[in-house]
């Protein structure tokens, strides 16, 4: 009896014991999930869902909750700006992490002491004497025979045979001096005209003795160089006719060359005729040349906004060779008596009308303002500010693009969008500095490019695919290494654009990226020099959402690539290249 009630109590007590560790335990789990529930339900989440959104600086529309791509165009997301409470007017703020992502750096402004000093630097090209040029013509009528030089940059001496020519009008005339040269004696005038008569036709006086005393008439006559050069240009060939007076070959005497440089607006005063400058050239880095200033064009040239300075350059060695490029410098030039601020040229953005910078303005925050300035003359990759900044500011050296593009999104000013804007159908003029290869790779690039934009046109997806492609294939051949900072980006972007029209099948992407094509090739082609056939720059207000998009085409009429038959005409001419 008594052993049973032990068991009873023990068993009691072990089931007490059991519930209280199931019941109780997953009670207080309950508690501690509630707690958990309730401080999360408490949290604010305002922050994390700001930090946690990615935006595109061209395309704000597009929101994701991570980073990547943008599906668009292409670029890296950056981090969406949670708020900028307390700013001014024309500040905006970006996060730290949008900081890191696109490498902005800032640097202090200071004076402009500098080892360069006072001189300005231009850059250039080596081209033809054209005082020192000279043609070498038939002096008759005829065939030619043979010509004695056979190549362009064959050298000439003066004196040397240069092609032989049958003349049959000096058959006549001298039969006339062989007739006349009996009569000599009785009739000098009439002999002394006939002479002279042969004379004129460029023959020597020990030719003309030479027919004299022969009495035999000569079917075929040299010509001989009257000048010593090379020879630039064949104009004629073996058994050509040609007439009295035209021109066989041209010659160049390249022991005087011509440098044409480009000098801005701004730097006009600063030269004039006689002034020395020191030239240097990638063929002979270690070697300088001497030059004078001999012409400085009258006329600017209102598309670059620059002007031609030329000096003239003996060159003796014929060391320097046309259509080398040069870097030139200019020493002495008068500095400013207000102190000048040096700035680096990646800091400043021109659209050919002004000149913009990007300032921070709290040093402890990533807060900035847009802030027009006047530059004076820029050395190498270097600009001096007569204007806008002080000494002290804090202004962004690397990233400005990215900079200038969140202003934009935040409809604060920046360089494309100012208070004042005098034409919205205009497209900003960029100088940019492209080597002649540089140039003839884009311009070869325009074919495919408007293969492409006609492909667009008709809503042709396979063909603007493979115009994309072959269009690619010409860019591929432009050394971005030699080019700027900012002539990099633009041509990095195009073959991005490129790569992605190519690889996809969706027209509407296609065209969407089109759009930021166009935005980074009309300013690279607005750079090419004696472009031909004329390029028209035409624009779509209704398309990009209504912001407009430009595109390059060879017809007057328009053909919108944007939307096709949707609305084929819609558009208009804002520019002629």
């Amino acid at each position: 009896m008594n052993k049973n009630l032990i068991y009873i109590g023990i068993a009691v007590l072990v089931g007490l014991l059991a519930g209280w560790l199931i019941f109780g335990t997953s009670v207080d789990k309950s508690m501690a999930v509630k707690d958990v529930s309730t401080m999360s339900d408490n949290h604010e989440h305002s922050a994390e869902t700001a930090e946690g959104m990615w935006t595109c600086s061209m395309h704000p529309q597009i929101m994701q909750p991570e980073p990547g791509d943008c599906p668009i165009c292409g670029m890296d997301l950056i981090p969406a700006e949670s708020s900028a409470d307390g700013l001014a007017a024309d500040q905006f703020k970006m996060t730290k992490n949008a900081m890191a992502l696109a490498n902005i750096q800032t640097s202090i402004v200071g004076d402009a002491e500098g080892k360069n000093g006072n001189i300005i630097s231009l850059t250039g090209k080596i081209v033809e004497n054209e005082e020192a040029n000279s043609v070498q013509a038939s002096y008759f009528d005829g065939r030619i025979e043979r010509l004695n030089v056979s190549y362009e940059g064959q050298e000439v001496r003066k004196g040397q045979l240069l092609a032989t020519i049958y003349a049959p009008n000096l058959v006549a005339a001298q039969q006339e001096l062989i007739t006349t040269a009996s009569l000599k004696e009785s009739q000098p005038e009439l002999y002394k005209s006939v002479r002279n008569k042969l004379k004129l036709w460029k023959l020597s006086e020990n030719q003309i003795n030479s027919i004299e005393e022969s009495g035999k008439v000569r079917e075929n006559f040299p010509i001989y160089a009257t000048v010593s050069g090379t020879v630039s240009e064949k104009m004629a060939e073996e058994g050509d006719y040609v007439k009295q007076g035209q021109p066989i070959l041209k010659l160049s005497n390249l022991n005087s060359v011509w440098a044409e440089f480009d000098a801005y607006e701004n730097q006009i005063s600063i030269f004039k005729k006689g002034q020395k400058i020191k030239m240097t050239t990638n063929a002979y880095p270690n070697k300088e040349f001497d030059a004078t200033i001999s012409f400085i064009d009258p006329v600017l040239n209102t598309q670059t906004r620059v002007v031609t300075v030329r000096a003239t350059i003996q060159n003796n060695n014929n060391l320097l060779k046309p259509g080398m490029f040069v870097a030139g410098n200019i020493e002495g030039v008068s500095a400013s008596k207000k102190q000048q601020l040096v700035v680096p040229a990646s800091a400043v953005m021109w659209t050919g009308e002004r000149s913009v910078v990007y300032v921070k303005t709290n040093p402890d925050e990533p807060v900035f303002e847009m802030r027009e300035v006047i530059i004076g003359n820029r050395n190498g990759e270097t600009y001096t500010i007569t204007d806008g900044l002080e000494n002290g500011d804090e202004i962004v050296t690397n990233g400005t693009f990215t900079v200038d593009a969140a202003a934009q999104l935040r409809g604060k000013k920046s360089m494309m969008n100012q208070d004042n804007v005098e034409d919205e159908t205009t497209i900003p003029e960029m100088k940019m500095e492209l080597s002649q290869e540089a140039q003839t790779a884009i311009e070869k690039s325009l074919k495919p490019y408007l293969n492409m934009k006609d492909a667009f046109v008709a809503g042709n997806v396979a063909d603007v695919s493979a115009s994309a492609k072959t269009t690619l294939e010409k860019l591929q051949s432009v050394a971005e290494s030699d080019l700027g900072k900012m002539e990099q980006s633009h041509i990095s972007k195009i073959k991005r654009m490129l790569v992605a029209i190519n690889e996809t099948d969706n027209i509407k992407n296609q065209r969407d990226h089109f759009v930021v094509l166009n935005q980074n090739m009309v300013p690279l082609v607005m750079n090419i020099k004696n472009i031909d056939p004329q390029i028209l720059i035409q624009k779509c207000p209704m398309a990009n959402n209504s912001k407009g998009a430009f595109w390059l085409s060879t017809n007057k009429e328009i053909r919108n690539p944007y939307y096709g038959e949707q609305m084929m005409t819609c558009g208009s001419t804002i520019d002629s290249l």
